[in-house]
């Protein structure tokens, strides 16, 4: 601890949300709001460590704060702080919500709102190779800024991809991570995914399940997901999908204990196939059932959450 720096010994939990400017951050605020935390938005950092002293003084409460570009100044504080509080032993969980640059140029285009780096005399709202092909560069050019950044902040946060999320979505999956049912240790997350839409860029770990047995060319399967017995029971008779799985098991049972003991607080297993319907849905769904006993566990399925 500096000696400039007042002392705290916050108990309750602390979570730093932050991200890419039109990831979610908004939504996940209210998420958090919800969730019973007393919530701040966009404070500088140069006040994190005072406000943590205060809200000690009135008791243990958990207390969410919203960090990103709007104080860009005081943002190269914020990383070492981070790691401060963490070897105080306080129990800081940090959020990272990106997206691809694609999706935060459409959300842009969609609101009307300017970014936060870019010029205040042009808005979010263009037409790539239009008119506006100048604009379009701009927020392109302050989109990368912001990523430059924020790239300590990110390495250091568990990081959810809101590219292709609904709001409804980014709500569930926040809730999750952190509800009452959340807790310190590692969360182990298991997320199917089709290929055809991009990998999820929040990926610790990726499995490509294309090369096993596909059930869409059953036609009585087809309409089906891996959720379904008729699926599970088809793919379950597969010897692949045996070897598949249990050697996806073995490497994570084997560096588990490694992740956790690097104080990791997030893991997610991405596995993949065509169209993130059937063979990536059994697998996450077998996977989660057998990584049960690990502690805090989250299925998610990325394609099929989005209907």
């Amino acid at each position: 601890m500096s000696d400039n720096t007042p002392e705290t010994d916050l108990q309750g939990d602390v979570v730093l949300l932050t991200g890419m400017s039109g990831g979610g951050k908004s939504v996940a605020m209210h998420v958090l709001e919800d969730a019973g935390y007393f919530c701040v938005d966009n404070l500088p950092a140069e006040l994190l460590m005072d406000f943590l002293k205060l809200e000690e003084q009135r008791g243990e409460r958990r207390v969410a704060i919203a960090v990103d570009v709007r104080s860009a100044g005081s943002l190269p504080l914020m990383l070492p702080l981070l790691k401060e509080l963490r070897a105080m032993g306080v129990p800081v969980r940090s959020i990272f919500l990106d997206a691809s640059d694609d999706a935060l140029m459409r959300r842009f285009s969609e609101t009307r709102r300017p970014h936060p780096l870019r010029d205040g005399r042009t808005t979010g709202a263009v037409q790539p190779g239009g008119a506006n092909s100048d604009s379009h560069r701009l927020l392109l050019d302050a989109i990368q800024l912001e990523r430059e950044l924020l790239v300590g902040l990110k390495a250091e946060s568990t990081v959810i991809d809101t590219s292709q999320l609904r709001p409804a979505q980014l709500r569930a999956w926040l809730g999750d991570l952190v509800g009452p049912n959340a807790s310190n240790k590692l969360t182990l997350v298991f997320e199917s995914f089709a290929f055809k839409h991009g990998v999820p860029s929040d990926a610790d770990f990726v499995f490509d399940v294309r090369v096993l047995p596909n059930p869409y060319y059953d036609r009585e399967l087809r309409p089906l997901t891996g959720r379904d017995a008729p699926v599970a029971a088809y793919l379950a008779a597969q010897p692949e999908v045996g070897m598949m799985m249990g050697q996806i098991a073995g490497f994570l049972s084997r560096w588990l204990p490694n992740f956790a003991a690097d104080q990791r607080s997030y893991l997610t297993v991405a596995i993949g196939c065509t169209g993130g319907q059937h063979r990536s849905v059994y697998l996450v769904e077998m996977l989660a059932r057998q990584f049960g006993h690990h502690g805090h566990v989250l299925k998610r399925h990325r394609e099929l959450d989005a209907r």
